[in-house]
């Protein structure tokens, strides 16, 4: 297996495998994404992607997971590898002032830099919620 390949392994297909990494309760989020974070035994990390339908239509919102798949297989030597993730991007409901201006403007999807740095600090930002834990239950 490569480096930083994204084979079905290190994949979360299944709704019982969403549902694990969601029972977990670890969750960190900012602006754009979700992460929620649970421990694995298979000694790599996993990856789940869900976007929600306010995203826009069935394009916009498989840019946005191809966004993120690419983000975590790039990162995969960045992040801890024990761990499965779970990425939810949600649509954040549109404010009075935006409908005012023309729809390309409020249609503006973030860049593959902005989903990975912003991948990359929730993962910290988990990774402190960890070590935090741990250090209070001792």
């Amino acid at each position: 297996m490569k480096r930083f390949s994204f084979p079905k392994s290190k994949r979360l297909v299944t709704n019982r495998q969403f549902k694990a990494v969601l029972a977990r309760n670890l969750r960190v989020s900012n602006g754009l994404l979700t992460l929620y974070m649970a421990e694995n035994d298979c000694g790599y990390p996993q990856l789940g992607v869900s976007v929600g339908k306010s995203c826009g239509n069935a394009v916009v919102r498989n840019r946005l997971k191809r966004l993120a798949r690419e983000a975590f297989r790039q990162s995969q030597d960045r992040i801890p590898a024990s761990f499965d993730y779970l990425l939810m991007i949600s649509h954040r409901a549109p404010k009075k002032s935006d409908k005012l201006r023309k729809p390309k403007e409020t249609a503006r999807q973030p860049t593959f830099e902005q989903v990975k740095s912003s991948f990359l600090a929730l993962v910290a930002a988990a990774e402190n919620r960890i070590r935090n834990e741990k250090t209070d239950n001792q």
